[in-house]
């Protein structure tokens, strides 16, 4: 499981040319799942994107997470984030989960972060074509792998 996670000044999802997701200040998480990926590794990942310190304290320091300022979390499924260019210039997805394997994990993500953070997640539609626009606030981009 792969995410690639963004503090953003707000964030959201388009499809066809209409909103359907923003969120203001938070987390916009874009995940990755793979074809080996099982319960395990979403659980431990939605724990350690909630529990990620990544927003400044009253001393400027990266020390306080979503569950504590109680900011919003987007998240998008992103399969091309098993993207493999090593032996060619087209990416292959051989290494990404199969949509039905990947959507399930997805929602279980969601779920999870949902309970953590105590309110609900706003996401991405899985297998749509979206466009996401955000406002990186740092520039903070984290990536993690489980």
């Amino acid at each position: 499981m792969r995410v690639v996670i963004q503090r953003v000044t707000e964030a959201s999802v388009w499809i066809n040319k209409q909103l359907h997701s923003q969120i203001n200040e938070g987390l916009l998480i874009l995940l990755g799942i793979h074809k080996d990926d099982k319960e395990e590794q979403v659980i431990w990942m939605a724990k350690k994107c909630a529990n990620l310190r990544i927003f400044s304290d009253l001393n400027d320091k990266m020390n306080l997470n979503l569950i504590d300022l109680q900011k919003d979390a987007l998240v998008v499924s992103q399969f091309t984030l098993y993207g493999d260019t090593t032996t060619s210039r087209r990416p292959d997805f051989f290494s990404a989960a199969p949509p039905l394997i990947a959507e399930t994990l997805y929602n279980l993500f969601i779920n999870e972060l949902s309970k953590l953070l105590n309110r609900d997640i706003k996401k991405g539609v899985f297998g749509a074509k979206m466009e996401v626009k955000l406002i990186n606030d740092g520039p903070v981009t984290i990536f993690i792998e489980k």
